[in-house]
């Protein structure tokens, strides 16, 4: 058994060694204005192998604020377990101080005002620098990609994904898996998957007509590294056509298939594999429930949830990696690997301040290449904000308060619904808003804006569907996002109930009036998954709404009244 000591070393959460912050005397020297990148990236080396682990950048090149969710319920199992503690208890459990660096960059109290303080985080110039410094400590170590790396920005979409292909095969990763990647529509990654100097990966992507593994994806790689042999299998984001429009992508099918994955984890075992690593899209919970009932496995790195976890999870054997996302953190993990087993784990997840990080020059002179062409559109500020903007948590954040009221607004509806998507940088207040920010929160190959008429009964049933993809007890159940987003109307939620018996207590509150089942209201939404929805961009109609208002000023939502958390 390997023991916490062994795998805590340089971790943020090893507060007995470096202090009460778990950045170490990171809080100190901040105060002093004196934290370096030396203090970000130091690291005593360990063992023969070097894991760098990114994920859920979403097509964000440049610095950000991002803030991490408030509420994080988990259920069934994980009720009260990571990641699902938030705010003060989190803190507490890793001996993290208020108002210090690993305060900031971990946990949502108090962000308006630390970031602030602290600064943008993230940029692929500042974690090339980081990349690079582990490479030049550990030569070999190997970079991996955990995917929703090709979606979520203005140049993204522009481009169709190319400026994040071209800026990320600059930083040289070993592999990827995928999510959000395969909304391009099968035919462009195809064109980008054939294109890449790496190996894209998943062994849960088959084809659809056949059942059988995708051609365009192999399910694992072999790697030999510090002299060990290591395969890294890929695992892809398992409930695409669910989440997102099957019809982008009809030539493939996906699924947890964790029998095949056992089944790849024996084959690479069979091939002499010495160190398994999965490079999973599963989501937290997900891979907490795959290690269970897949064996062989090492190291599991972790995406999809954005879940950014200062110290390792482990499940019998296997150690799950969280590593964030918008490009806040990047994991080192160092193993020691003899005799065909893993004999230790080291582990930091480094928090990449970007005013603390220098940039890599030549990775700044290229992302400043792809955004050129749209630097003039992207910078023109559309308002301002007296309120702080986030996206996270499982229920409404301040950014899809003011997009479904824009719907609302701008599209004459009663009630207006925004998808619970987990990407979207954050604003404090007091901010300018760009085109840029709004693309930054909306932008996808599929954001029309629809208005529609649905009764008071598909209402609910759309509601019950979605919250029983979150908080159904069993994590294969759960098929991504948090709660849908409800402008214009308040529910009550017992997430304890059985699906079909969660939601109660509808209103629509510009009336206070219960919402009847039998009648119809008019519904403004976004992101349908139906092929051929009609309506205005998204984008567009939240900076309609965004330059009518000129100052946005949002009050405090609690229209959703939640039980049993």
């Amino acid at each position: 058994m390997i023991s916490r000591r062994d795998f805590l070393q340089v971790s943020m959460a090893a507060a007995a060694m470096y202090g009460t912050s778990g950045f170490g005397n990171w809080a100190k020297l901040a105060a002093q204005q004196a934290l370096t990148q030396d203090d970000l990236l130091q690291f005593d080396t360990f063992g023969n192998v070097s894991l760098i682990h990114i994920t859920d950048i979403h097509g964000q090149l440049k610095p950000l604020y991002f803030r991490e969710p408030s509420i994080n319920i988990g259920v069934g199992d994980n009720k009260g377990a990571v990641p699902h503690i938030t705010g003060a208890d989190f803190r507490k459990a890793y001996g993290i101080a208020d108002g210090s660096p690993s305060h900031y960059a971990l946990s949502a109290g108090d962000f308006d005002a630390l970031a602030k303080t602290y600064g943008k985080i993230g940029g692929l110039d500042r974690m090339a620098t980081v990349i690079n410094a582990i490479r030049a400590d550990r030569p070999d170590a190997l970079l991996l990609d955990g995917g929703d790396t090709w979606h979520g920005s203005y140049t993204c979409y522009q481009t169709e994904a190319q400026d994040m292909v071209n800026v990320m095969n600059a930083l040289k990763p070993d592999a990827m898996t995928f999510h959000w990647e395969f909304t391009l529509g099968s035919e462009r990654v195809t064109e980008l998957v054939e294109s890449l100097p790496f190996a894209s990966l998943g062994q849960n992507i088959f084809d659809a007509e056949w059942d059988e593994p995708a051609e365009l994806f192999k399910p694992y790689k072999f790697f030999e590294r510090g002299g060990v042999k290591i395969a890294v299998i890929g695992q892809a984001f398992p409930y695409m056509p669910i989440a997102n429009p099957g019809w982008m992508f009809p030539e493939y099918s996906f699924g947890i298939r964790d029998e095949n994955m056992q089944a790849m984890v024996d084959e690479v075992r069979g091939m002499g594999a010495e160190c398994v690593v999965v490079l999973s899209h599963n989501g937290f919970d997900v891979d907490k429930k795959m290690a269970s009932r897949v064996k062989g496995i090492d190291v599991i790195l972790s995406g999809h949830t954005h879940d950014a976890l200062p110290e390792p999870v482990q499940i019998g054997n296997t150690f799950i990696i969280a590593s964030g996302s918008n490009g806040k953190f990047v994991s080192r993990v160092d193993l020691d690997v003899r005799d065909g087993k893993m004999m230790g784990i080291r582990h930091k997840l480094i928090p990449v301040f970007s005013d603390v990080i220098t940039p890599d020059a030549a990775v700044s002179k290229l992302i400043d290449e792809q955004r050129a062409p749209y630097e003039s559109a992207m910078r023109e500020v559309i308002g301002t904000t007296d309120t702080m903007l986030y996206r996270r948590g499982n229920f409404n954040g301040s950014w899809d308060d003011l997009i479904c009221d824009a719907l609302i607004t701008e599209r004459e509806a009663d009630i207006a619904m925004s998808p619970g998507v987990r990407w979207g940088p954050s604003l404090p207040s007091g901010s300018e808003i760009t085109r840029e920010d709004i693309w930054n929160v909306t932008s996808m190959s599929y954001g029309q804006a629809y208005r529609t008429e649905m009764t008071g009964e598909f209402i609910k049933v759309i509601l019950e569907d979605v919250a029983d993809n979150i908080f159904n007890p069993d994590p294969y159940y759960q098929q991504g996002g948090d709660m849908v987003r409800i402008g214009g109307m308040g529910y009550r939620i017992d997430i304890t109930k059985p699906q079909g018996s969660r939601i109660s207590d509808m209103t629509l509150l510009k009336t206070g009036e219960a919402i009847d089942p039998s009648k119809n209201y008019v519904v403004a939404g976004w992101a349908s998954v139906n092929e051929g929805t009609e309506g205005p961009m998204i984008w567009e109609v939240v900076e309609n709404h965004i330059r009518n208002q000129g100052t946005v000023k949002l009050d405090p939502n609690n229209s959703v009244q939640v039980v049993g958390a």
